[in-house]
């Protein structure tokens, strides 16, 4: 199939699948006599895992690391372990994001806390004293 049916079945654009190709992501497609590039119907699924791939936190190095050649070289136990890899990364990045999730709905709280008879200066001053934020000059 010509890149642009390779495109609107992949919901990709021609210039994403020409990038995806000359990275080695994608098998250099043959040529038709007119020079067009001409993909074999897997490609579509190839460009499918590539793009869930990337959703998931994959680099383009560590895709191109575990897609196979073909569907039939897949390494079975190289592809779980970076699947497992990945999932400790995630794991790993969901724990510091809810530290900060949980010290910024502190830092709102604190200044949701204002005395009514505190201008901003002490408010600020208050809030960077209890989050132990001040600094020694």
């Amino acid at each position: 199939m010509k890149i642009g049916e390779l495109a609107k079945r992949s919901g990709m654009a021609a210039s994403a699948i020409r990038f995806y190709e000359s990275k080695g992501l994608l098998k250099a497609a043959n040529r038709q006599a007119n020079g067009y590039r001409d993909y074999p119907p897997e490609t579509v699924a190839v460009l499918s895992i590539i793009r869930d791939a990337q959703q998931a936190g994959f680099t383009l190095d560590e895709i191109q690391q575990i897609l196979p050649a073909d569907f039939q070289s897949w390494k079975h136990e190289q592809l779980l372990s970076a699947l497992r890899r990945k999932l400790e990364d995630i794991e790993s990045l969901e724990a510091r994001l809810a530290q900060s999730k949980a010290h910024i709905q502190t830092l709102i709280q604190l200044i949701h806390a204002k005395p009514d008879d505190m201008d901003c200066q002490a408010n600020a001053a208050r809030v960077v004293a209890s989050m132990g934020m001040a600094g020694d000059k």
